[in-house]
């Protein structure tokens, strides 16, 4: 029997978050009404027939709760250092007050490392008892078996894992590989569901099949590959560690090969799915289906960083957004240029069959390219250089 934990109207009908199974799904206005939801004025309107380029509020928010990180990865999106920047839990309560506030469904614990705040046990009570779902991305840092003891009320963890003991410090410029499998161990032990995150770079692709056994091994639920994206320490070497074309054309058989060998969940990031614009099976009905979907930022995800500054995705390091609030979410102009880039795309997106889904791609990638690569001038809001359609759009071949 599924059991309704929250419902939220839209215009097409409303987003239902059941408890059993844990989902998020999208129903019309005539099942909203049957499950009692009323959509007042959103429903004045006819429903819209296409996708929705915006959502009343964001589904989930990405809460950054420190800048601070032992650990110092070459890569590091968030320029994580030991002394990194470290907000009050009060003021981290009262962001997840807002957070609530808008309608969201679940938030994102991220960092920094957030496993080594003492008080992340607090902040997740007050979440769950806000009515949010939260989840956390470690590296494993700080993740004791007691630690993980007093993290139970967290939906999943998910811990960073870049490839096995040689692979893993060759990506990161880190050991931490056995931490992270120590991490996983703990989580595991008390009944956190536990996840790997693995982000793909050119070092750490041709292990992928190494690290998805070694995935199975520790009994994770999900296997999250993840973008390596020009953001932060990831800015300094980016065009030698991104995946060479030749990789990014592997990934759509790379992916169903690891389907087929493993019982856990593959789940692919945001920005991944420009990689699957010349596969032949591959069809953006089928990638909606399995919630595979392209850019969210200012559609249904907003990020808060540690100084409560609001931007589009964890990844944007341009002007942020608006204090986050309802009128905000609604009118900040830089959420607008997101929507406003997926709503109206040049070619070669225009045309492509994955437009709906894809949304044109990464913005962080298609604003950090240094003038003379792909992109010329490094637009933010042009299409992916790196999706395989692209490149041969802008080659004429």
């Amino acid at each position: 029997m599924t059991v309704i934990r929250r419902t939220r109207p839209e215009r097409f009908g409303a987003l239902v978050a059941t408890e059993s199974p844990a989902a998020l799904v999208s129903v019309d206005r005539v099942l909203a009404r049957r499950l009692g939801v009323d959509g007042g004025t959103l429903w004045a309107e006819p429903a819209p027939r296409e996708r929705v380029s915006v959502l009343t509020g964001p589904t989930e928010v990405h809460l950054a709760v420190t800048e601070r990180c032992p650990a110092t990865c070459s890569g590091c999106y968030a320029d994580a250092r030991p002394d990194g920047a470290e907000p009050e839990l009060d003021a981290l309560r009262a962001r997840l007050d807002t957070i609530a506030a808008l309608g969201a469904f679940s938030v994102a614990f991220g960092g920094g490392e957030g496993a080594l705040r003492d008080d992340l046990p607090a902040l997740v009570a007050h979440a769950r008892a806000l009515g949010l779902v939260p989840t956390l991305t470690t590296s494993g840092l700080g993740m004791t078996p007691a630690r993980a003891a007093q993290l139970r009320g967290l939906a999943q963890v998910n811990v960073s894992y870049d490839g096995p003991p040689g692979v893993y410090e060759v990506v990161r410029g880190y050991r931490g590989a056995a931490t992270a499998e120590r991490a996983i161990a703990a989580l595991r032990e008390v009944g956190v569901p536990t996840g790997m995150n693995v982000v793909l770079t050119r070092a750490s692709l041709p292990h992928l099949e190494a690290t998805a056994a070694r995935a199975e091994a520790l009994g994770v639920v999900e296997l999250q590959l993840l973008r390596f994206k020009p953001s932060g320490r990831g800015r300094l070497d980016y065009l030698a560690t991104r995946l060479t074309p030749a990789q990014v054309a592997s990934m759509p058989a790379r992916l169903r090969a690891l389907s087929a060998q493993h019982a856990f969940a593959i789940r692919v990031d945001c920005a991944m799915v420009p990689f699957f614009a010349d596969d032949p099976v591959i069809s953006a009905e089928a990638l909606a289906r399995f919630g595979v979907i392209g850019c969210e930022p200012g559609r249904s995800l907003a990020t808060v960083d540690v100084h409560g500054d609001v931007r589009p995705c964890s990844f944007w390091r341009d002007r942020p957004a608006e204090p986050l609030t309802p009128s905000s979410w609604r009118d900040d102009a830089t959420l607008g240029a997101f929507r406003a880039f997926a709503a109206s795309l040049p070619e070669p997106c225009a045309t492509c069959a994955l437009a709906p889904v894809c949304r044109g791609g990464c913005r962080i990638v298609a604003g950090a390219l240094p003038r003379g690569e792909e992109v010329p001038d490094g637009e933010d809001f042009s299409p992916d250089p790196e999706c395989p359609r692209v490149r041969a759009f802008r080659a004429g071949t």
